[in-house]
């Protein structure tokens, strides 16, 4: 079997989330444990950071595992999904896993999988485990995929947990209020192992405050180990960063550098400051200032991390970001807002299972828009936004593909004008 026919049999016979949607959510872990029982418990070879949330969660991943890379540490990095490559999804000090990996993987095991009928991220998530510990990493950084309670990434023993915020994402399948996707997210806190909250909110803090107590977990908020005192975006020699000066619980103020250029970044940072705060304070790892400064400063080249606040073309500017749920496109909105440009043009596309009206609210009028479908089966039909984007006063040219809107942004701009792609990781991944 070739790593072509492998991915080939990973996305066309197994349901799969990211293309499907709800139908292909398995509600339980009973496959995963089945394929951790069967492959030895490979989860418990290697010590781990577990991390859930709304947003963020991803590139908190990225800080951490490029952190830990400047420590010294063989550092495994479980992500998902993958833009341009499935290979993306699993790393080790920001190296793809191998095609061939990939192909005996499957190819082994792929009569127990039918048995088993396994979903592709149960299999995906089984060969992560498996890759990490065949490749005996220091410490693994995993993603959880979707909630947190049954993902398949739960059966992990972590040495810390993290949660970045809570949102309205995925409602059909993880409740249509905070407190009950928070008490999803909150199914990753385990027996006396500390927890870490990216944001305090008070709507759900109690519920986390409460599961924390009950399992001995000691619950941090980054807000009591660090604060952010002031930012700013840096341009220097074509390389683009942001600055922080942060100030930690005991008063002492440093100035930091961050690759990662989008504002939401500004909570991810002090969020993987204090999972490696209490990472440290535990004794099993030791990580310097100086990793850590180096990791903030080299996210992207440590750890290849894409489609966040991503610039992909100069005159015309054009970026592309993930954000794909209010409180994401929220922050995204904003940024642009503070941008120069003649003309704004905007190529968006989302799928049919996310709150739409609740995302085109926040996106500015003055904006030409280049609405398009995704090549996925979840897709929205662009008729479909379209429609939905006009009673919120969005208007602008249909097109059947992410490509012929990108291609037509293009050719509309000029070179002072700012085209951004987004709605949707998908439409992301094509233009990437």
């Amino acid at each position: 079997m070739t790593y072509q026919q492998a991915v080939d049999y990973l996305f066309g016979q197994l349901p799969m989330y990211q293309r499907l949607g709800p139908v292909a959510y398995k509600a339980n872990l009973d496959n995963t444990i089945a394929l951790s029982n069967y492959f030895g418990k490979p989860e418990h070879s290697f010590p781990s950071i577990h991390i859930a949330g709304t947003n963020g969660k991803g590139s908190v991943s990225h800080i951490l595992s490029s952190i830990l890379q400047e420590a010294g540490y063989k550092t495994g990095l479980a992500t998902s999904p993958h833009l341009k490559d499935y290979r993306e999804r699993i790393k080790i000090n920001g190296h793809n896993i191998g095609e061939e990996y990939i192909a005996d993987f499957v190819l082994s095991n792929r009569d127990f999988f039918e048995t088993l009928q396994a979903s592709f991220f149960e299999i995906g998530i089984a060969m992560t485990f498996n890759y990490f510990s065949d490749e005996q990493v220091d410490i693994a950084v995993v993603e959880t995929g979707l909630g947190g309670r049954l993902d398949s990434t739960n059966i992990l023993l972590p040495e810390v947990s993290v949660i970045t915020n809570i949102g309205l994402d995925h409602t059909l399948l993880l409740g249509d209020t905070l407190e009950k996707i928070a008490r999803e997210k909150a199914g990753i806190i385990k027996k006396n192992t500390p927890i870490v909250l990216g944001r305090m909110q008070h709507e759900v803090f109690q519920l986390f405050s409460e599961t924390a107590n009950a399992l001995n977990a000691p619950l941090t908020v980054a807000a009591d180990l660090f604060t952010l005192l002031s930012s700013e975006q840096i341009i220097r020699n074509n390389w683009s960063f942001q600055k922080f000066v942060i100030k930690d619980k005991d008063g002492m103020e440093s100035l930091i550098e961050c690759d990662l250029n989008g504002y939401y970044q500004q909570e991810n940072v002090l969020t993987a400051l204090s999972a490696v705060s209490v990472l440290n304070d535990q004794g099993r790892f030791q990580i310097s200032s100086e990793a850590i400064m180096n990791g903030l400063k080299r996210v992207v080249d440590n750890t290849g991390l894409l489609g966040r606040w991503q610039q992909i073309g100069e005159r015309p500017m054009i970026i592309c970001d993930t954000a794909h749920n209010a409180d994401g496109m929220n922050f995204v909105v904003s940024q642009l807002k503070s941008l120069p440009y003649d003309l704004l043009r905007i190529v968006i596309g989302m799928v049919s299972d996310k709150n739409t009206g609740s995302i085109l609210s926040l996106l500015p009028h003055d904006a030409i828009y280049y609405f398009c479908k995704p090549d996925v089966p979840r897709a929205l039909d662009t008729n479909s936004l379209m429609s939905v984007a006009g009673e919120f006063g969005l208007t602008g040219p249909g097109f059947d593909t992410v490509q012929e809107a990108f291609i037509q942004a293009k050719a509309d701009a000029s070179a002072n004008d700012l085209i951004f792609v987004g709605g949707s990781t998908f439409v992301v991944a094509e233009v990437l």
